[in-house]
């Protein structure tokens, strides 16, 4: 996909936690769920602090 192709994204909200494994889930369930809303959702891992953050994206 070229860039100009691509949605553009604008963060919405971030949101730290403990780790996790299941949120994983969480955020792919989000993902199949809300996409015909709109948003979009990520997780990443920091294992050095021991948290996950949740990003919420509008596409």
């Amino acid at each position: 996909m070229k860039e100009e192709e691509m949605p553009k994204l604008t963060l919405i909200a971030t949101r730290s936690f403990k780790e996790c494994e299941e949120l994983y889930r969480v955020v792919d369930f989000l993902n199949k769920t809300l996409k015909e809303k709109r948003v979009l959702f990520g997780l990443t891992k920091d294992s050095a602090r021991g948290e996950m953050t949740i990003s919420i994206y509008e596409t």
